[in-house]
């Protein structure tokens, strides 16, 4: 008799904590997530199984070990499972007055930082997110801020994610797709507004950049805008229209294949 598989779960919920954008726990026994970047820093530890990812087109893997993985915002990345056991993880998501953009270089060159301590730490600041302690949360997020900051500046590349760029229409069409997440911009109104840049060489410089078409990296853009108001207490119909998706079922398609659950259960699963 074949072995029941363990179902999928997320949990995922907005603290009240400056800093931290979103807090995401899960369990998925299969799972790929599609390139996207965040406009935060996503900072990892994995408590069962493995996954394997590429930032930046560079892949890496990541089990149950010392080691942290820190993704930095503006830089490309997908994520998958490696093994049919899956695995788990707990994410924070922190926005750049917990650590500067300009430091995304440095995690570039090592997403996975072998540090005991500072593993400690992020387990201790989820423990603390649960229990739903704002201030011993702030308190083990200044703990954690401090080791992240002594890992980056130490490796001596402050860049920031214009870095990554190259071309310097693709970040001028960025800029553009970050200013009209909701109502977005046609390839044409795009064109126009660089100094009719061809719009097969913009789609090709943006796609060498930052490793994903214009059209991927907006979707990736309104899907995180999704979680935010799913967060907030928007219904998923309300979030699908504030964050320019079609219509609920637009969103629904894309939300799952980015957040491995359905909206509506995303926006559910937080602690009571």
């Amino acid at each position: 008799m074949a072995a029941i598989r363990p179902r999928s779960t997320v949990l995922a919920w907005q603290p009240s904590v400056p800093g931290i954008a979103e807090v995401f726990h899960a369990r998925f026994t299969e799972h790929a997530y599609p390139a996207h970047v965040h406009d935060t820093w996503a900072l990892m530890i994995v408590d069962g199984g493995r996954v394997d990812f590429a930032l930046d087109r560079e892949r890496h893997g990541a089990g149950v070990s010392d080691a942290v993985v820190l993704l930095p915002p503006g830089v490309v990345h997908d994520g998958r499972t490696v093994t049919g056991a899956g695995f788990r993880k707990r994410v924070v998501y922190l926005d750049t007055s917990v650590l500067p953009e300009r430091l995304a270089g440095a995690a570039v060159d090592g997403p996975l930082l072998a540090d005991p301590a500072l593993r400690d730490r992020v387990h201790g600041l989820h423990l603390a997110l649960w229990e739903g302690d704002r201030l011993e949360a702030q308190s083990r997020l200044a703990f954690v801020r401090e080791r992240l900051h002594g890992w980056l500046a130490a490796r001596g590349r402050p860049t920031g994610a214009g870095a990554v760029a190259g071309a310097r229409a693709a970040v001028r069409l960025r800029e553009l797709l970050d200013a009209r997440v909701v109502e977005g911009i046609t390839l044409e109104d795009a064109s126009a507004r660089l100094g009719h840049v061809h719009p097969t060489h913009l789609i090709r410089s943006f796609r060498k950049a930052y490793g994903l078409p214009p059209h991927a990296y907006l979707t990736g853009r309104r899907v995180a805008l999704a979680r935010r108001l799913l967060l907030a207490g928007a219904t998923p119909a309300e979030a699908a229209a504030e964050a320019g998706f079609y219509d609920q079922a637009h969103l629904a398609r894309h939300f799952g294949r980015h957040v491995g659950t359905s909206p509506g259960r995303f926006a559910r699963s937080g602690p009571v």
